[in-house]
């Protein structure tokens, strides 16, 4: 979801909407393309999908079995067929549930975002239409940092993402986990 806000440097304080950020504890400015989570939540649809068939195909074989082993010796009785139809119907509605889930995740658009972090677990992300006017903030943003004069305000797209729809952060692939300490060797 975007909404317009003001970014605002004043008074050593980077002001994003309401949202206060003072200038010495940002610790990294950078642009990057918030992109959907559209392959694990393909995958994890997948997995839920064949879960709840699973489990309905259990089911139905579980009332068969009961239900003939039940009816042995008394011929005409039903076969257990009312509540496997109940197993199916919500084994659909579980998939229509789950396909729910899906579709805004498969709706969404990446974004090209400027995002400030801070020493703590506080990010603040904004967006545009224009990626080299992010770019440019980037460098005014740095320049404050380091000018404690410096103040500006523009006007810029905000963005509220959900974790469960987008990356966030770097991608890192990591081969041998032990020992590792963040530094790489040529």
């Amino acid at each position: 979801m975007m909404h317009a806000v003001d970014l605002r440097v004043s008074k050593r304080l980077l002001w994003v909407g309401g949202a206060a950020y003072p200038l010495q504890n940002i610790a990294r400015v950078f642009t990057f393309v918030l992109r959907p989570r559209r392959k694990e939540a393909i995958a994890l649809f997948c997995k839920r999908v064949v879960l709840a068939i699973s489990v309905a195909t259990g089911l139905t074989v579980v009332i068969w079995l009961s239900t003939s082993i039940a009816s042995i010796g008394r011929p005409g009785d039903g076969g257990g067929g009312g509540l496997v139809t109940f197993v199916w119907m919500v084994t659909l509605a579980v998939v229509a549930y789950f396909v729910t889930e899906l579709t805004p995740v498969l709706a969404a658009r990446p974004h090209f975002v400027l995002a400030v972090e801070t020493s703590g677990p506080s990010t603040a992300m904004v967006t545009s239409s224009d990626p080299n006017h992010l770019l440019r903030l980037v460098s005014q943003i740095s320049h404050a940092i380091d000018h404690p004069e410096a103040e500006f305000t523009v006007r810029v797209e905000g963005i509220s993402a959900s974790p469960h729809i987008y990356h966030f952060g770097d991608n890192i692939n990591m081969y041998g986990g032990s020992g590792n300490v963040g530094t790489a060797h040529s």
